[in-house]
């Protein structure tokens, strides 16, 4: 599927893409990276405070996001405990599947892609859209189609419904 924005693109939005999502340094992330469902993670119980579950049965449609483990710095204060908070949406292309989303009240963008390996784990690479020198393997735990669990060597990019 190509963007009417960038048809030159792989990703579905039309934005800049990840390079090399498989490459080796995912591959090595991927096999120390086994992340398991628990009731005790961080992003298992409810914390986005609306109701973005517009669809059912899919992990295709609308998130809300959030991603910790290291510090914006067009954040002033900005810390890597915290918390950068926005919106997200998953789009599904083949065995890839597609994470668009935001912080900073829209004005950070970032986006994951992702292969599928069976039906709850993903694996691939995060590129931060407006510092394109910022790419980082990920590793996503689908738990439902209301929560993905996301993991990066310093922290976390979760999505919730």
């Amino acid at each position: 599927m190509k963007s009417e924005n960038n048809p030159a693109s792989r990703n579905p939005f039309g934005v800049m893409d990840v390079p090399n999502p498989n490459d080796d340094g995912v591959m090595q992330f991927a096999r120390i990276t086994v992340p398991e469902e628990s009731a005790d993670d961080e992003n298992a119980k409810p914390w986005n405070g609306e109701d973005t579950n517009d669809r059912r049965g899919t992990i295709e449609g609308e998130w809300s996001s959030r991603w910790k483990g290291a510090a914006d710095p067009t954040i002033p204060g900005d810390t890597p405990d915290q918390w950068k908070q926005g919106q997200g949406e998953a789009k599904i292309v083949g065995d890839r599947v597609y994470l668009l989303f935001d912080w900073d009240s829209g004005a950070r963008r970032g986006l994951i892609d992702a292969q599928r390996e069976g039906p709850q784990r993903l694996v691939g690479k995060y590129i931060n859209l407006n510092n394109p020198e910022i790419t980082v393997p990920w590793v996503g735990l689908v738990v439902s189609d209301q929560r993905i669990d996301g993991y990066f060597s310093q922290g976390r990019v979760d999505f919730r419904r």
